[in-house]
């Protein structure tokens, strides 16, 4: 088996209403018992909004502290879920499913040990 990212871009912008999330949510629960069912979840998570974001990076002997996000873009890392998959087809299956469980766009890569 292998460890896959299955990385979630949501818009920048505020959250949807709670009407628009409470079935969202639901469904993502639904998948996270069935993947662990199945024995492929390793852990997920949701991160705060990006105005929370701290980079750090090295500039020449120094280490440069700014706040985030790294990249300015029209979507951002919103949360992700390892999984423990045999294939990359495995894996782009349990992808399709969060996709449509979250209705937004997954990127899949795989770990690298």
């Amino acid at each position: 088996m292998a460890q896959y990212l299955l990385s979630i871009y949501q818009p920048v912008g505020p959250a949807p209403d709670p009407e628009t999330l409470a079935p969202i949510m639901a469904d993502l629960e639904v998948l996270n018992r069935e993947m662990k069912a199945a024995g492929v979840w390793v852990f997920a998570a949701g991160l705060h909004p990006t105005d929370t974001a701290t980079v750090v990076r090295r500039q020449g002997t120094e280490v440069l502290i700014t706040d985030g996000p790294f990249a300015e873009g029209k979507e951002h890392l919103g949360g992700f879920t390892v999984i423990d998959a045999p294939d990359l087809d495995a894996a782009l299956g349990w992808a399709g499913k969060l996709a449509r469980a979250t209705t937004l766009p997954i990127e899949v890569r795989p770990i690298q040990h």
